[in-house]
């Protein structure tokens, strides 16, 4: 038989599981346990109790006839020995025969006690011996008593038992009890989380004030921390992270008290873990229905189980008797063929049967109950509706299957504990903690070490995948520009208005979120603004509302099909944008840029090699200054550029453009300066050049040139001329004419002879003849007075003229030369060059 103790292994829950067992599944454990002692306890008395006990019933009819000298005073009592006796030999023979001992001294000793004047016995007398009464009680169990009289004890256990096990079985199976168990597991950690607590209490809106008057209760806190309660007042109308209730100086903040900052290091790192656990967890569970189906099909075996004991059992209730006839085949035996038996435990039994009926009834009915909670409403649903409501985590997100049904069976134990879940479903908890976080790591001190100054000499920050913006950038009250790349979470606020200095911000693949002051700080004071994105949906929506912006650069993808494109439609409110970078894939100057023509002066377009088929638009903008038209597979140069009479700068970088014939039409822009035709697969220059009398700077490197035409050198204006990496062979000797030319490159062609004329060109600051054919620099090189840059490498010289060194700007940075060739310059040149 099973001990109290090894059974009661069989409903051996963790400790931890119990979040997870409502109180009628606690409930029926109790009853559980109630049933099982129950049987126990039966089972027990069936087992060290007498079964039956068992006596013949004699017939009067056939009672043989005593004999007188065997018991002459129960023939006397008249007590009916014979009576319904059916005695056959077998059973008289041991007391018929007068010579055996025994017989002789059972009368010896019969006699004797009457003589002394004992009781005589009375009684039926039956001449069974003590053998054949105990075989009499085993035969009658089994013939005469109900099989559920016998069996009752064992079946309650074994119903128990299996009612256990139901209860129970979705803890243990296999595709549920890990899941069960994970859960269990980070269940107990976000109730446990210092995260908990103080994400709830910072959420439930706390004054500023209480928060303040905690932390200046330390006796840690240095004496210059102001106190004013005009500081800290919550009447203040700031958004909430700029609730500090201190004032700050313009170089260092003095103290600072923000919303969340008292968290241990390693409580922070564990909340942060249990914010992963979570989200995997979630996208693990969420997906099945696997734990609820479990859980609905144990019900329901038990609900039927309950049903066919009640059904089984109320039948046999009646056959639990005291008083039973056993009439079993064994008259040769015995030489009785029909007993009265009693069965000593029927009362004890019966009364076990009613206590364990009723038992029965109330478990029945606490299942009923578990399946009408279980249909009464979808549990494969759950919303975090209160919580949003009581807290400022308003973006929990509902869940569904396995993990909703989960949360519904730990509310019926303690709703607290999915409130304090939900705190990690939350992406607005994980942004402040991640802000606790980065602000702990990412102090004033460190933030100024990484501050440098530009190529524009500005002093300028740059941050690089943090998890949000740390608070003591804001402190940085001088520097000018910001660069914010690949931060989720990035969010400008109200502090902003200290940097005053701050002109220029870089959001790459960064979408920002800037609060109602720190954009009323931005629209008066942000002049320039560059915003790299995947798609035109990141684009902050505050953008278009900067209408102090005199720059704006966007990269990224600013197609779509429907050509709203963009967003660009906004730009019409940027009022005072002189200069848009548009780095993208268009197909069509966008038309909602037109309506910044009025006052638009420079246009930046990088195509990525998709081809910029209409360019229309273009026409409508009369005061564009500058434009520029790079990578956009174009074949000729657009002949709406030839309206812009504004224009000073065209730039056609990296395109397909082979022929340049229409460049008589540049004529009509009398303000055309500069014009680059760098990158293109142009083979020839048109004599129509020379009317292009204006130009100042022309780019014509990277071409397939093989000539330089004599009409190119008309263009007296000419200061900057770049001709490098052609094919061209020969240097016109009318280079000579431009007077005024500053910069000449010829770098990577085939020139084999330097002309003298070149030398006229006296203003030259920058000659670049490298990677030629040349041999021999002439010695009119020393005319080059203000010449500083001199390339000569990768050509076939043998010696330097020493006339270089009457190029007193010379320095040796500037000259590009082989080692050997400065070797062969006299010792004053080389002293001369070596100068600083």
């Amino acid at each position: 038989m099973f001990t109290l103790t090894e059974v009661a292994s069989l409903n051996d829950i963790l400790p931890t599981y119990r979040i997870l067992k409502p109180w009628w599944d606690v409930f029926m454990d109790y009853l559980g346990i109630v049933m099982l002692m129950l049987a126990i306890f039966a089972g027990t008395m069936q087992l060290t109790k007498d079964q039956v006990v068992c006596l013949p019933e004699l017939e009067s009819d056939t009672s043989p006839t005593p004999q007188p000298d065997e018991f002459p005073d129960q023939m006397g009592t008249g007590s009916g020995t014979g009576a319904g006796s059916s005695r056959v030999t077998l059973g008289a023979a041991p007391l018929a025969s007068k010579d055996q001992p025994d017989n002789v001294v059972h009368q010896i000793h019969f006699m004797h006690a009457s003589a002394v004047g004992q009781p005589q016995p009375t009684g039926v007398k039956t001449n069974l011996d003590f053998q054949q009464y105990v075989f009499i009680n085993q035969m009658c169990y089994h013939v005469a008593l109900p099989w559920y009289s016998k069996y009752f004890p064992y079946l309650a256990l074994i119903h128990t038992i299996v009612l256990m096990v139901s209860s129970n079985f979705w803890f243990k199976y296999p595709k549920t009890s890990s899941k069960i168990e994970h859960f269990v597991s980070i269940l107990g950690k976000c109730f446990e989380s210092p995260w908990t607590t103080k994400a709830l209490s910072e959420t439930a809106c706390e004054d500023s004030e209480e928060n303040k008057q905690r932390l200046t209760g330390a006796s840690s806190l240095p004496k210059h921390v102001s106190t004013s309660s005009e500081e800290g007042s919550p009447n203040q109308s700031t958004p909430m992270l700029a609730k500090t209730g201190v004032k700050f100086s313009a170089e260092k903040p003095v103290f600072e008290f923000p919303s969340m900052t008292i968290l241990d290091k390693k409580d922070g790192e564990q909340a942060k873990a249990l914010f992963e656990k979570v989200r995997k967890f979630r996208a693990h569970v969420e997906d099945s229905d696997m734990i609820y189906k479990m859980y609905v099909a144990q019900t329901v075996i038990k609900t039927l189980k309950f049903i066919l004991i009640i059904c089984y059992t109320m039948t046999f209730v009646a056959s639990i008797n005291f008083n039973h006839v056993c009439k079993p085949d064994i008259k040769h035996l015995t030489g009785y063929a029909s007993f009265h038996c009693t069965h000593n435990m029927a009362f004890m039994l019966k009364k076990l049967l009613v206590s364990y009926i009723s038992l029965i009834c109330v478990y029945g009915m606490v299942c009923i109950y578990t399946l009408f909670w279980l249909f009464r409403r979808p549990l494969k649903e759950y919303s975090f509706e209160k919580v949003r409501e009581e807290s400022s985590f308003s973006d929990i997100p509902d869940v569904k299957n396995d993990f909703a049904f989960l949360l519904h069976m730990v509310d019926q134990y303690d709703q607290l504990y999915s409130k304090r879940f939900g705190v990690f479903l939350s992406e607005v908890s994980e942004n402040k903690l991640r802000e606790i976080s980065l602000n702990h790591e990412w102090t004033f001190e460190k933030l100024r070490q990484h501050v440098t100054r530009n190529t524009q000499d500005k002093l300028e920050l740059h941050l690089f995948m943090l998890s949000g913006v740390p608070d003591a950038v804001f402190d940085l009250t001088d520097l000018e520009v910001l660069k914010l790349e690949l931060i989720p979470e990035a969010r400008i606020t109200a502090k902003v208005s200290q940097m005053i200095n701050l002109q220029e911000l870089h959001f790459y693949h960064c979408p920002a979120k800037v609060e109602q002051t720190a954009f009323s700080f931005l629209r008066d004071h942000l002049r320039c603004l560059h915003v790299k994105f995947t798609d035109v949906a990141e684009i902050p929506t505050w953008v278009y509302l900067l209408k102090s912006l005199r720059e704006l650069y966007l990269v990224g993808n600013l197609n779509s099909e429907n050509n709203k494109m963009i967003g660009l439609e906004s730009l019409r409110d940027l009022r005072h944008l002189k200069i848009l970078h548009l780095k993208s894939n268009l197909t069509k100057i966008p038309t909602n840029i037109t309506d910044l023509s009025p006052h638009l002066i420079k246009l930046v377009v990088h195509n990525d090699g998709t081809k910029l088929v209409v360019l229309n638009s273009l026409k409508k903008m009369i005061n564009l200054a500058e434009l520029e038209l790079h990578n956009c597979e174009l074949d000729r140069i657009p002949h709406a550029i030839f309206s812009l009479t504004n224009l000073q700068e065209l730039d056609l970088k990296s395109n397909n453009i082979r022929t340049i014939e229409e460049i008589i039409s540049f004529q009509h822009l009398k303000r055309l300066i500069c014009l680059k035709l760098w990158h293109n697969k142009i083979t020839s220059i048109p004599l129509s050049i020379s009317h292009v009398k204006n130009l100042e700077s022309l780019y014509l490197s990277h071409n397939k040139l093989d000539a330089l035409p004599t009409s190119l050198f008309n263009l007296l204006k000419l200061r900057y001329l770049d001709v490098s990496n052609n094919t061209v062979t020969i240097i016109p000797p009318e280079v000579g004419f431009l007077q005024n030319l500053q910069h000449f490159a010829i770098t990577g062609n085939k020139v084999e002879v330097v002309p003298k004329q070149l030398f006229k060109c006296t203003k030259l600051r920058t000659l670049c003849l490298g990677h030629n054919c040349v041999s021999i620099l002439p010695e009119k090189v020393g005319q080059l007075m203000q010449l500083t840059h001199l390339e000569l490498k990768g050509n076939c010289l043998d010696r330097l003229p020493a006339q270089l060194g009457q190029c007193h700007l010379l320095r040796k940075s500037g000259l590009i030369i082989e080692d050997h060739l400065f070797d062969t310059l006299p010792l004053e040149v080389k002293e001369s060059v070596n100068q600083e």
